[in-house]
Order: C-alpha cells, then sequence, then structure tokens
C-alpha cells in the first residue's frame, strides 16, 4: 500500500534557511509551531491508514486461516466484521484530515472491504470440511453410479443398433461356490473322472452360449458381442481356428473364453490312447500358447466320448465335458426338450459358421435369435466358467 507523502500537497517544502534566522539551520520558535500545526493531522492521517492497513491484512488472514480450520463448525462460519469501538476502527475513523488525504484513505478503505469480502466470498463457496474416508467414499459410489448408468446406457444404444426385440436381461454375480458336478439329472460322472454335463445344476434363470470349431472369424458378431457384453464359451478346433487367432484374442480381450475342441474334429470313439493324447492334450498347449491361459473345459466332437477319453484329458488340465440342450441357428433354435423352453443351466451350441445352404443367416442373425429368445423366457445369457 502507498505511503503519503510527509508534506502535504500545496505547502512549501523546508529548506535551510528558514524565515525566522536567515543563512541559520534552526528554525525559530514561530516556524515549529508553523510547522507543528501542519504536520499534526498529517501524523494522525499516517497513523490512521496503517491502522486500517493493519485491520484488512488481519481480516483476510483470520479468513485464511479459517479455509484451513479442521473443524466444520469454525471453518463454515463467517468472519465477524470488526466492533465499531475498536482502537483501530477509532484509529482510522476518529481524525480528521485534509481532503486528498481522505480521499485517499477512503480508497484504501475500500480496497480492504473488498478484500475482506473476497476471503468471505471464497470460504463461502468452499465445502465444509469432513473425514478423509466419508469423502473418499462418496465419491466412489458417485463414480460406480455413473459408469453403471452410462454402461446401461451403451448397452440399451447398442441393443437398438443391433435389432434386438429387449434390452438384453443381466446375469446375477458368479456363485461364490460352484455346483456340486455329481451324477444325476443334466450331469454323467464316472468315479475320478471329469463330469459330462448337459446341464448345470443352479436354480439361476441363466443359460449359457457356447460357439464351436471356428471356421469363420465374423467381424460384426465380434462387434455385437463385445457391444452387448454377452459372454460366451469358444470350443476351438485348431485346423480351422489357426488361420487368425488373433481373432480370437480380441473376443477374449472382450469376455469370451477360448476352450479346447480338439486339433482335427475327429469322432473320438475311433482314437487309440496316442492319438487321444495328441488331439486333446496338443490342443491344450496350442490354446495355451495363443490365448495365455490352459483351458479347463474340453467339447468332445460331435458330443461322442468315451472313458479313455475322459482319463487322456484329465491328465492334461480338463476338469469338465460340457455338451449341450439347445442348438441355436440364424433362423431357429433346435430344442431338446418337448416344451421348447429354456431351462436353468441350460448349455445352448451354436457354431462360428458362414451363411450356407443349412445356415440361414449371419453369425449376428444367430446372436439375435439367442438373446431375444432367452429375453422373451426371462432368462439372462451367463458365462458358463463361472459355473463350471
Amino acid at each position: 500500500m502507498p505511503t503519503p507523502s510527509a508534506t502535504p500537497p500545496g505547502s512549501t517544502p523546508n529548506t535551510p534557511n528558514t524565515p525566522g534566522t536567515p543563512g541559520s539551520s534552526a528554525p525559530d520558535a514561530r516556524t515549529r509551531a508553523r510547522r507543528s500545526r501542519r504536520s499534526g493531522p498529517v501524523r494522525h492521517h499516517r497513523r490512521g491508514l496503517a491502522a486500517l492497513t493493519a485491520l484488512a491484512t488481519l481480516t483476510v488472514g483470520c479468513s485464511a486461516l479459517r479455509a484451513q480450520d479442521p473443524d466444520p463448525a469454525r471453518a463454515s462460519a463467517p468472519a465477524a466484521p470488526p466492533a465499531a469501538g475498536t482502537p483501530a476502527v477509532q484509529a482510522a475513523q476518529g481524525q480528521a484530515a485534509p481532503a486528498q488525504g481522505a480521499q485517499l484513505a477512503q480508497a484504501q478503505a475500500a480496497q480492504a472491504a473488498q478484500a475482506a469480502q473476497a476471503a468471505q466470498a471464497a470460504l463461502a463457496a468452499m465445502p465444509a470440511a469432513r473425514p478423509q474416508a466419508a469423502a473418499g467414499q462418496e465419491l466412489n459410489g458417485r463414480l460406480a453410479a455413473a459408469e453403471q448408468q452410462a454402461g446401461m446406457q451403451r448397452v440399451l444404444a447398442a441393443a437398438r443398433r443391433w435389432g434386438l426385440a429387449a434390452l438384453p436381461l443381466r446375469p446375477p454375480a458368479p456363485p461364490a461356490v460352484k455346483p456340486e458336478l455329481a451324477d444325476g439329472p443334466g450331469v454323467k460322472r464316472l468315479p475320478g473322472l471329469p463330469p459330462v454335463v448337459y446341464r448345470v445344476p443352479t436354480s439361476d434363470k441363466v443359460v449359457f452360449l457356447t460357439v464351436d470349431d471356428g471356421a469363420e472369424k465374423d467381424p460384426q458378431f465380434a462387434a455385437m458381442a463385445a457391444e452387448l457384453g454377452v459372454p460366451m464359451s469358444a470350443f476351438l478346433s485348431d485346423y480351422l481356428a489357426r488361420s487368425d487367432y488373433g481373432y480370437f484374442r480380441s473376443l477374449q480381450a472382450h469376455g469370451v473364453t477360448l476352450d479346447n475342441h480338439t486339433l482335427t474334429h475327429p469322432d473320438l470313439r475311433r482314437l487309440g490312447p496316442d492319438a487321444l493324447q495328441h488331439e486333446i492334450c496338443d490342443q491344450q498347449d496350442h490354446l495355451q500358447q495363443e490365448s495365455g491361459t490352459r483351458p479347463h473345459l474340453f467339447r468332445p466332437p460331435y458330443g461322442e466320448y468315451t472313458e479313455a477319453a475322459l482319463r487322456t484329458a484329465a491328465s492334461c488340465g480338463v476338469t469338465a465335458f460340457p455338451l449341450w440342450n439347445e442348438e441355436a441357428f440364424p433362423d431357429h433354435l433346435e430344442w431338446r426338450y418337448a416344451d421348447q423352453k429354456f431351462h436353468p443351466g441350460d448349455i445352448v451350441l451354436t457354431h462360428f459358421r458362414a451363411p450356407s445352404g443349412d445356415w440361414k443367416g449371419t453369425m449376428p442373425d444367430m446372436l439375435r435369435r439367442v438373446v431375444d429368445a432367452a429375453t422373451a423366457q426371462g432368462f439372462a445369457i451367463a458365462r458358463l466358467e463361472d459355473y463350471l
């Protein structure tokens, strides 16, 4: 803040030669009295400005300290104005000054008031202090809700874009403990061997979509499955998938699991021990190399298997043989049961195929038919590996 001059505007500067004694530097009594009368108001005015400056600085400083106050009650309280009778106010207001000095005092008082008001406004705009953990939980909750809302909007837009009749149902959370695969309805099991599963034993209203072979690598199908978030299991035969394992890795990146369907798709009932080892276990090695994950599910070609095939598969890491209840085509579904309805835990078979004589449509047509049929019957499509 600028300091006013010691000599008021319009007065004559003091010089060594004063009117009292020519050539002398000591002023006479009359000169000293005149100077005293002149400088008295100026000294009082300077003291008043200094007090006002200190008051404004103290007000802004206190406001800044309150902004850092960890006590919510104190942090949210506005700064109290100075009392009218305090010495600082009396010093700032109790003395008269010349006209120009008064204008300067008023201007600087206005600046101090503006600074105090700005500090109080900044304080009022700050949220009340609260524990860091509670604030973090609230922020995480808001972010999760926003992400969920954005995800639902994306799925809704994808459902419209791909021509679905309704929004697909979301599957429940995976079970904390996978269902026991004991011998019984939907499950065949020999002691010490992987179970053969037609229907997963669960009461959840879920079905599982599985896609075999790997001949057709339709980018529209991959885009549709990714945008809708449809979980699937792909059972790959190397002789069909090897031309573009990158396509299946892109499916894997969107949640599709890659499982074993032999090297060359033979009928396992006709193979000896060495051939079974080659077809099943070598494909285990291929898939681990291509996908980074060793499969634990194996589907025998044509749904045919032997006890020797079960034993060989178990020796190289397979834990279950999922078969199927329904088969999906682009233009229809083939049902195992007379009621032609899904049941909890049903496994749906389809294939990576291009349009042909007995495949009347595209892969997206097939996926649309499966999703629409499941949704219409109140079923969600879940991930098979979450249950087996």
